[in-house]
Protein backbone atom coordinates (compact mmCIF):
# COMPACT_ATOMS: atom_id res chain seq x y z
CA UNK A 1 0.00 0.00 0.00
CA UNK A 2 1.22 3.42 -1.10
CA UNK A 3 1.72 5.44 2.25
CA UNK A 4 -0.25 9.00 1.76
CA UNK A 5 0.70 12.81 3.12
CA UNK A 6 -2.18 15.08 4.34
CA UNK A 7 -2.81 18.21 5.09
CA UNK A 8 -5.09 19.98 7.17
CA UNK A 9 -5.79 23.57 8.06
CA UNK A 10 -8.11 26.42 9.64
CA UNK A 11 -10.35 23.92 11.87
CA UNK A 12 -11.16 26.22 14.21
CA UNK A 13 -12.05 24.22 16.93
CA UNK A 14 -14.53 26.23 19.54
CA UNK A 15 -16.06 28.29 17.11
CA UNK A 16 -18.64 29.29 16.91
CA UNK A 17 -20.04 27.46 20.14
CA UNK A 18 -19.27 23.51 22.40
CA UNK A 19 -22.27 22.05 19.82
CA UNK A 20 -21.55 22.95 16.51
CA UNK A 21 -17.86 22.88 16.95
CA UNK A 22 -18.43 18.98 18.30
CA UNK A 23 -20.17 18.72 15.16
CA UNK A 24 -17.36 19.20 12.69
CA UNK A 25 -14.90 18.09 15.67
CA UNK A 26 -16.76 14.49 15.06
CA UNK A 27 -16.53 15.03 10.95
CA UNK A 28 -12.73 15.45 11.26
CA UNK A 29 -12.72 12.71 13.88
CA UNK A 30 -14.12 10.02 11.44
CA UNK A 31 -11.86 11.30 8.59
CA UNK A 32 -8.89 11.04 10.18
CA UNK A 33 -10.51 6.95 11.11
CA UNK A 34 -10.41 6.65 7.88
CA UNK A 35 -7.08 8.05 6.26
CA UNK A 36 -5.26 6.06 9.30
CA UNK A 37 -4.64 2.79 7.16
CA UNK A 38 -2.69 4.90 4.67
CA UNK A 39 -1.52 7.94 6.03
CA UNK A 40 2.24 7.99 6.67
CA UNK A 41 2.51 11.79 7.92
CA UNK A 42 -1.14 14.38 8.38
CA UNK A 43 0.49 18.11 9.07
CA UNK A 44 -2.09 20.51 10.74
CA UNK A 45 -1.20 23.64 9.03
CA UNK A 46 -2.38 26.00 11.47
CA UNK A 47 -5.51 27.45 13.61
CA UNK A 48 -6.71 23.87 14.32
CA UNK A 49 -8.11 25.80 17.68
CA UNK A 50 -9.99 28.86 16.95
CA UNK A 51 -8.08 29.83 20.39
CA UNK A 52 -5.44 27.63 22.44
CA UNK A 53 -3.33 28.97 25.93
CA UNK A 54 -1.67 26.73 28.03
CA UNK A 55 -0.92 27.94 31.96
CA UNK A 56 1.55 25.59 33.51
CA UNK A 57 -1.25 23.90 34.92
CA UNK A 58 -4.17 24.49 33.10
CA UNK A 59 -5.20 23.34 29.65
CA UNK A 60 -8.17 24.17 27.54
CA UNK A 61 -11.40 22.15 28.52
CA UNK A 62 -13.30 20.28 25.25
CA UNK A 63 -11.50 18.63 22.14
CA UNK A 64 -11.13 15.21 23.78
CA UNK A 65 -12.67 13.04 20.61
CA UNK A 66 -10.30 14.77 18.38
CA UNK A 67 -6.91 14.53 21.08
CA UNK A 68 -7.69 11.09 21.63
CA UNK A 69 -7.71 10.54 17.91
CA UNK A 70 -4.37 12.20 17.77
CA UNK A 71 -2.66 9.67 20.80
CA UNK A 72 -4.37 6.90 18.23
CA UNK A 73 -2.30 7.88 15.36
CA UNK A 74 0.85 8.59 16.97
CA UNK A 75 1.06 5.68 19.18
CA UNK A 76 0.55 3.85 16.02
CA UNK A 77 3.67 5.48 14.53
CA UNK A 78 2.08 8.17 12.36
CA UNK A 79 4.03 11.44 12.67
CA UNK A 80 1.65 14.13 13.35
CA UNK A 81 2.93 18.08 13.09
CA UNK A 82 1.13 20.54 14.12
CA UNK A 83 1.99 23.83 13.14
CA UNK A 84 0.78 27.51 15.13
CA UNK A 85 -1.52 29.52 13.81
CA UNK A 86 -2.47 33.41 14.21
CA UNK A 87 -5.66 31.79 16.30
CA UNK A 88 -3.51 29.02 18.33
CA UNK A 89 -0.20 30.70 18.61
CA UNK A 90 0.37 30.05 21.53
CA UNK A 91 0.70 26.62 22.13
CA UNK A 92 3.88 25.35 24.15
CA UNK A 93 4.66 21.60 25.28
CA UNK A 94 1.42 19.97 26.25
CA UNK A 95 0.49 18.78 22.58
CA UNK A 96 4.34 17.48 22.16
CA UNK A 97 4.70 15.93 25.42
CA UNK A 98 1.05 14.30 25.86
CA UNK A 99 0.42 13.25 22.36
CA UNK A 100 4.09 12.77 20.35
CA UNK A 101 3.32 15.41 17.92
CA UNK A 102 6.25 17.82 16.43
CA UNK A 103 5.31 21.41 17.13
CA UNK A 104 6.26 23.79 14.33
CA UNK A 105 6.30 27.75 15.24
CA UNK A 106 6.87 28.88 11.89
CA UNK A 107 7.91 27.76 8.02
CA UNK A 108 8.69 24.19 7.74
CA UNK A 109 10.44 23.07 4.92
CA UNK A 110 11.26 19.48 4.15
CA UNK A 111 11.60 17.06 1.46
CA UNK A 112 8.54 14.38 0.74
CA UNK A 113 8.96 11.61 -2.30
CA UNK A 114 11.20 13.69 -4.42
CA UNK A 115 9.67 17.12 -3.94
CA UNK A 116 10.30 20.03 -1.45
CA UNK A 117 8.09 21.63 0.05
CA UNK A 118 7.55 24.68 1.89
CA UNK A 119 5.04 24.75 4.32
CA UNK A 120 3.47 27.43 6.96
CA UNK A 121 0.50 28.89 8.10
CA UNK A 122 0.47 32.06 6.47
CA UNK A 123 -0.57 34.67 9.15
CA UNK A 124 1.88 37.75 8.31
CA UNK A 125 3.65 36.34 5.51
CA UNK A 126 4.40 38.15 2.06
CA UNK A 127 3.66 42.21 1.40
CA UNK A 128 1.77 44.56 3.22
CA UNK A 129 -1.26 43.73 6.24
CA UNK A 130 1.11 45.54 8.59
CA UNK A 131 -2.31 45.83 10.95
CA UNK A 132 -1.60 41.81 11.88
CA UNK A 133 2.36 42.02 11.84
CA UNK A 134 2.17 44.49 14.63
CA UNK A 135 -0.42 42.73 16.61
CA UNK A 136 1.60 39.63 16.38
CA UNK A 137 4.74 41.17 17.48
CA UNK A 138 2.29 42.19 20.45
CA UNK A 139 0.66 38.30 20.97
CA UNK A 140 4.65 37.07 20.69
CA UNK A 141 5.93 39.55 23.40
CA UNK A 142 6.93 37.74 26.46
CA UNK A 143 6.60 39.91 28.83
CA UNK A 144 3.04 40.51 27.32
CA UNK A 145 2.66 36.79 27.50
CA UNK A 146 3.28 36.59 31.39
CA UNK A 147 0.86 39.53 31.86
CA UNK A 148 -2.18 37.38 30.00
CA UNK A 149 -1.20 34.25 32.00
CA UNK A 150 -2.09 35.97 35.33
CA UNK A 151 -5.53 36.23 34.21
CA UNK A 152 -7.56 33.58 35.58
CA UNK A 153 -8.49 31.33 33.04
CA UNK A 154 -12.23 31.95 33.30
CA UNK A 155 -11.59 35.37 32.41
CA UNK A 156 -8.86 35.19 29.96
CA UNK A 157 -10.59 32.82 27.97
CA UNK A 158 -13.98 34.63 27.54
CA UNK A 159 -11.65 37.77 26.19
CA UNK A 160 -10.11 35.63 23.78
CA UNK A 161 -13.38 34.20 22.55
CA UNK A 162 -14.93 37.58 22.78
CA UNK A 163 -11.55 38.78 20.30
CA UNK A 164 -11.87 35.95 18.38
CA UNK A 165 -15.95 36.87 17.15
CA UNK A 166 -14.77 40.55 16.19
CA UNK A 167 -12.28 39.42 14.02
CA UNK A 168 -14.06 36.97 11.92
CA UNK A 169 -13.57 37.47 7.89
CA UNK A 170 -16.19 39.42 6.47
CA UNK A 171 -17.49 37.99 3.21
CA UNK A 172 -15.13 39.85 0.87
CA UNK A 173 -11.88 37.99 2.23
CA UNK A 174 -13.50 34.45 1.49
CA UNK A 175 -13.23 35.26 -2.67
CA UNK A 176 -9.86 34.20 -4.59
CA UNK A 177 -8.72 37.59 -5.22
CA UNK A 178 -5.95 37.20 -7.77
CA UNK A 179 -2.64 35.65 -8.15
CA UNK A 180 -1.10 39.08 -8.61
CA UNK A 181 -3.21 40.43 -5.30
CA UNK A 182 -3.12 37.07 -2.88
CA UNK A 183 -0.34 37.76 -0.23
CA UNK A 184 0.70 34.23 0.40
CA UNK A 185 1.58 33.16 -3.59
CA UNK A 186 3.58 37.17 -3.81
CA UNK A 187 5.28 35.17 -0.66
CA UNK A 188 5.85 31.96 -2.93
CA UNK A 189 7.07 33.75 -5.43
CA UNK A 190 9.49 35.68 -3.67
CA UNK A 191 11.08 32.69 -2.34
CA UNK A 192 11.20 31.13 -5.16
CA UNK A 193 13.71 33.92 -6.52
CA UNK A 194 16.63 32.77 -3.64
CA UNK A 195 15.46 29.03 -3.32
CA UNK A 196 13.72 25.57 -5.17
CA UNK A 197 10.75 24.85 -3.87
CA UNK A 198 8.31 22.18 -5.58
CA UNK A 199 5.31 22.88 -3.42
CA UNK A 200 3.94 25.33 -1.09
CA UNK A 201 1.55 24.73 1.23
CA UNK A 202 -0.54 27.49 3.26
CA UNK A 203 -3.82 27.47 5.01
CA UNK A 204 -4.97 30.88 6.49
CA UNK A 205 -6.79 32.10 3.64
CA UNK A 206 -10.00 29.78 4.54
CA UNK A 207 -9.75 29.25 0.09
CA UNK A 208 -8.73 26.16 -1.22
CA UNK A 209 -6.76 26.21 -4.24
CA UNK A 210 -3.78 25.30 -5.88
CA UNK A 211 -1.94 27.51 -8.43
CA UNK A 212 1.32 27.08 -10.58
CA UNK A 213 3.67 29.20 -10.08
CA UNK A 214 5.92 28.29 -13.10
CA UNK A 215 6.53 25.20 -15.38
CA UNK A 216 7.38 23.56 -11.86
CA UNK A 217 6.56 25.08 -8.81
CA UNK A 218 2.47 25.46 -7.28
CA UNK A 219 1.16 26.60 -4.41
CA UNK A 220 -1.56 25.12 -2.39
CA UNK A 221 -3.58 26.36 0.08
CA UNK A 222 -6.06 23.80 1.99
CA UNK A 223 -9.05 25.78 2.98
CA UNK A 224 -11.14 25.25 6.20
CA UNK A 225 -13.49 22.73 8.02
CA UNK A 226 -15.67 25.55 8.66
CA UNK A 227 -17.48 25.74 5.20
CA UNK A 228 -15.35 23.74 2.80
CA UNK A 229 -14.18 20.95 4.75
CA UNK A 230 -11.04 20.46 2.02
CA UNK A 231 -7.45 18.63 2.77
CA UNK A 232 -4.91 17.67 0.67
CA UNK A 233 -3.26 14.60 -0.09
CA UNK A 234 0.07 13.70 -1.28
CA UNK A 235 0.59 10.45 -3.34
CA UNK A 236 3.21 9.26 -5.73
CA UNK A 237 4.54 12.86 -6.07
CA UNK A 238 0.93 14.74 -6.78
CA UNK A 239 -0.51 16.10 -4.91
CA UNK A 240 -4.48 16.33 -4.52
CA UNK A 241 -7.19 18.95 -3.46
CA UNK A 242 -9.96 16.63 -1.72
CA UNK A 243 -13.72 17.68 0.11
CA UNK A 244 -14.75 15.50 3.06
CA UNK A 245 -17.60 13.31 1.60
CA UNK A 246 -18.49 16.56 0.14
CA UNK A 247 -19.56 18.24 2.89
CA UNK A 248 -18.78 21.89 2.05
CA UNK A 249 -21.89 24.38 2.91
CA UNK A 250 -22.89 27.76 1.70
CA UNK A 251 -21.60 30.73 3.66
CA UNK A 252 -23.78 33.29 1.95
CA UNK A 253 -27.46 33.40 1.01
CA UNK A 254 -27.33 35.68 -1.38
CA UNK A 255 -26.30 35.66 -4.99
CA UNK A 256 -22.41 36.26 -4.25
CA UNK A 257 -22.72 32.34 -3.41
CA UNK A 258 -22.58 31.70 -7.32
CA UNK A 259 -19.39 33.84 -7.49
CA UNK A 260 -18.07 32.38 -4.66
CA UNK A 261 -18.14 28.74 -6.05
CA UNK A 262 -16.14 29.94 -9.16
CA UNK A 263 -13.33 31.79 -7.37
CA UNK A 264 -12.41 29.53 -4.87
CA UNK A 265 -10.93 26.55 -7.28
CA UNK A 266 -8.14 28.00 -9.42
CA UNK A 267 -6.08 26.15 -11.22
Amino acid sequence: MTKKTYFFSDIHLGLPNAKLSLQREKKLVRCLDEIKTDAETIYFVGDIFDFWWEYRYVVPRGYTRFLGKIAELTDVGIAVHFFTGNHDIWMKNYLPEELSVILHFGEFETTIGNKKFFIAHGDGLGPGDKTYKFLKKIFTNRPMQWLFSKLHPNLAFRLAYFWSQTRRKNEKEYFFVGRDKELLLLHAEEILLTKNVDIFIFGHRHIPYIVDLNEKAICANIGDWIINFTFLVFEQNQLIQKTYKNERIELFTNDLSKKFKLNVFEK
